[in-house]
């Protein structure tokens, strides 16, 4: 194998992008860690939620490096199953967040069981541009396969994924044909994406949470030349503020804030991704209760 390491050293937390040296595919391969056990520690999942909110987490930050855009890309699934709702989202700059609501008492390990009936939400949303958001079923047993298909079904370029997750850290591989530049047969370029799918699916998940990046490569195509990049960081970090939970409150009419305020004394805001807290005195909403009532939309 001819790999061209721009940095060889092992990086946890990571995005690393590859090329490969004689076709036009391209591939991300990501680790996360610390950031992963960081949003696992804000709320108590049983270990199957656990491990799938990994994978989402590790697939958002694989298909934002797809993306040449500044905003966030996010994952939602919707389902009749243990989870109702699952999120896991990833900025331009490679910083994510995840939650699973009303997962408190799933229990079950089974992909089907957790997300039964399910669909799966792909947006993408810049920071400058139009909001994009496609939608797939979630009926092929695992998020990387139903990625697969929504990739097939799509007419965007050819992608697959692979995903592992073990509550400690979770891993994914991203293969993707580029636009045609080295080779613009169509047959031979066909024949050097299924080469390097069909080395894919060798890949193990043990093999995908334990070896570094170069190693991996190196286990999956070392007779392919293939150039490996420097890593780019991957941190958690919750995009909540007080000033987005005071807009939020911008919403609520001037009487309803008085009442919560009589009530409780304060209005208590909690960010569901991080446990952050937000206390607003009613000083602190001044503006807002001297607003008129909100304008009737007809």
């Amino acid at each position: 194998m001819s790999l061209d390491r721009t940095n060889a050293s092992p990086a946890t937390d990571s995005s690393r992008r590859f090329l490969f040296e004689q076709a036009d595919i391209r591939g991300e391969i990501v680790q996360l860690d610390s950031s992963l056990r960081e949003i696992l520690a804000v709320h108590q999942y049983a270990p199957g939620v656990q491990r799938l909110l990994g994978e989402f987490l590790a697939a958002a930050t694989l298909l934002s490096t797809t993306l040449k855009f500044e905003g966030r890309l996010i994952l939602q699934a919707r389902s009749g199953g243990q989870i109702p709702l699952l999120m896991a989202e990833c900025s331009s700059d490679l910083q994510i967040r995840g939650i699973a609501r009303g997962a408190q008492l799933a229990t079950a390990e089974d992909f089907d069981q957790l997300l039964a009936e399910g669909t799966l939400a792909i947006t993408v949303e810049p920071l400058k541009g139009k909001r994009y958001q496609g939608i797939v079923p979630l009926s092929r047993h695992s998020l990387a396969a139903s990625l697969d298909a929504y990739f097939e079904q799509s007419e965007q370029l050819q992608t697959r994924l692979w995903l592992a997750c073990d509550s400690q850290s979770a891993s994914g591989l991203l293969l993707q044909q580029l636009p045609a530049q080295l080779n613009r047969d169509p047959q031979l370029r066909q024949q050097q994406w299924q080469h390097v799918c069909t080395l894919g699916e060798t890949v193990t998940p043990d093999e995908l949470l334990q070896l570094p990046p170069a190693d991996l490569l190196y286990r999956l195509y070392h007779e392919d030349p293939v150039r490996l990049f420097d890593p780019r960081p991957v941190a958690f970090q919750c995009s909540c503020s007080l000033q987005r939970s005071r807009n939020a409150l911008s919403a609520i009419a001037p009487g309803e804030l008085e009442d919560i305020l009589r009530e409780q004394g304060s209005i208590n805001m909690d960010c569901e991704f991080c446990n952050q807290q937000y206390r607003f005195e009613r000083e602190d909403l001044a503006d807002l209760l001297r607003a008129g009532p909100a304008p009737t939309l007809h």
